[in-house]
C-alpha cells in the first residue's frame, strides 16, 4: 500500500477504529465547515502530514461524525488529538502554528510508550 496517499484520511466511526489498529501513531484534527479557525488551521494540517508520511492524518467532521466527536468529549473545535498505540497521548483545542504541530509530533514519536502504558494503567487503578 502507498503510504504516501495515506497521509490524509477523513476518519469516520465506520474506519476509525481500524485506522486507529493499523498505524502506530495517528493525529486527528476534529472540524466543522462552519468553524473559521478550523479553515485557517486545515492547511497546516495538511502540509505537516507531507513532512510526517509515517504518521496517520486524520480529519473529523464533527458535523457528521457526532458520535466520533462525544466519544472524545470534543467541546470546541478545532480539536488536535494524538494517538499513539491506541492511546491519547496528546490533546488541544484551538489552532496550532506548524512549528507547534512538528515539535508535538517529535515529542509523541520520542515517548517512552512502556511508561505511558504504565501510567495508562496505574490511572485505571486509581480510579476503580
Amino acid at each position: 500500500k502507498d503510504k504516501l496517499t495515506m497521509a490524509l484520511i477523513t476518519l469516520t466511526t465506520e474506519n476509525f477504529e481500524k485506522t486507529v489498529a493499523d498505524n502506530e501513531i495517528v493525529i486527528i484534527d476534529f472540524w466543522a465547515p462552519w468553524c473559521g479557525p478550523c479553515k485557517s488551521f486545515g492547511p497546516i494540517f495538511e502540509k505537516t502530514s507531507e513532512q510526517f508520511p509515517d504518521i496517520t492524518f486524520g480529519k473529523v467532521n464533527t458535523e457528521e461524525e457526532q458520535d466520533l466527536a462525544g466519544y472524545f468529549q470534543i467541546r470546541s473545535i478545532p480539536t488536535t488529538i494524538v494517538l499513539r498505540d491506541n492511546i491519547g497521548v496528546f490533546q488541544q483545542a484551538g489552532t496550532l502554528s506548524q512549528e507547534a504541530l512538528i515539535d508535538i509530533l517529535g515529542q509523541v514519536q520520542a515517548l517512552d510508550m512502556e511508561m505511558v502504558r504504565k501510567e495508562v494503567e496505574a490511572q485505571a487503578t486509581q480510579n476503580s
